[in-house]
């Protein structure tokens, strides 16, 4: 079968019955959902069985989907992803919040410069952090989701969604900065 360019064509070959239509769309786009499923999840044998129930439901509702546009496609796919990755953690795993303390509230907001930073060592840098910092600094910062939506999501308060990406950030970059400084007494360039 040809490579389809748009959204919308194969999506016209998905409700058709095309049969290969389906393994474009996973083709398509199991590099993109794997990076946000490892987003939130870090063992890869969980990101493997969340990717496989998100293609279950994709692929099981997807002629219900309404194209809104190109990149309406990719975009529902990806609300999929997370919801599921989301879903496995709680029901996988305990997830402590801590909530802000005095000490935590007086932690500058200073960012360091991440502009000259592998984006790769960012990434790992996120992939380190506790569950719940890398959860709500993921939906906050990545997703645009707001400290109301991330505490109904999460059934967390929202004091709770604030304090945890303020911690989040906090580690982040300490480790940048730290990473910065190696850098320079190596000599090495970033």
């Amino acid at each position: 079968m040809k490579t389809v360019d748009s959204e919308q064509e194969l999506l016209r070959l998905v409700n058709v019955g095309e049969p290969a239509a389906l393994r474009m769309v996973y083709s398509r786009y199991i590099k993109v959902l794997t990076a946000v499923c490892s987003r939130y999840l870090i063992e890869e044998e969980d990101v493997k069985d969340v990717l496989q129930e998100s293609f279950i439901k994709i692929f099981t509702s997807i002629g219900d989907f309404r194209f809104r546009g190109e990149g309406s496609l990719q975009a529902w796919m990806i609300r999929v992803v997370v919801n599921e990755s989301l879903k496995f953690i709680r029901k996988n795993s305990r997830i402590d919040f801590t909530t802000m303390t005095d000490e935590h509230a007086d932690m500058p907001d200073e960012e360091p410069e991440i502009d000259i930073v592998p984006t790769d060592v960012i990434y790992g840098f996120i992939r380190q952090l506790p569950d719940g910092y890398r959860m709500i600094f993921n939906l906050y910062v990545v997703e645009g989701r707001n400290h109301k939506e991330i505490s109904g999501l999460l059934g967390i308060k929202e004091s709770t969604s604030a304090s945890q990406l303020h911690r989040a950030k906090a580690i982040l970059a300490e480790k940048i900065r730290s990473y910065q400084k190696e850098c320079q007494i190596i000599g090495k360039e970033l």
